[in-house]
């Protein structure tokens, strides 16, 4: 049972990392859109906001695995 709970959280880590970086990419482009000249400083605004999502959705990933070996 805790197993498969692991398994959900993991999933819904990488769906959550997934939406999340997509808005990220979706609001970079609106925004270099709107305002060309300031497509570097959005541009690495983006890459450092997608970054922090990875690593929070590695970290979630990484305690779902945890929790998974800690069953058996």
């Amino acid at each position: 049972m805790v197993g498969s709970i692991a398994a959900i959280g993991a999933g819904l880590a990488a769906v959550g990392a997934g939406i999340g970086i997509g808005q990220i990419g979706k609001g970079a482009t609106e925004g270099i859109a709107r305002q060309p000249e300031a497509a570097n400083d959005i541009r690495s605004t983006m890459l450092i906001a997608a970054a922090f999502v990875e690593a929070v959705a590695l970290f979630a990933c990484v305690i779902a695995f945890l929790g998974l070996a800690n069953v058996g």
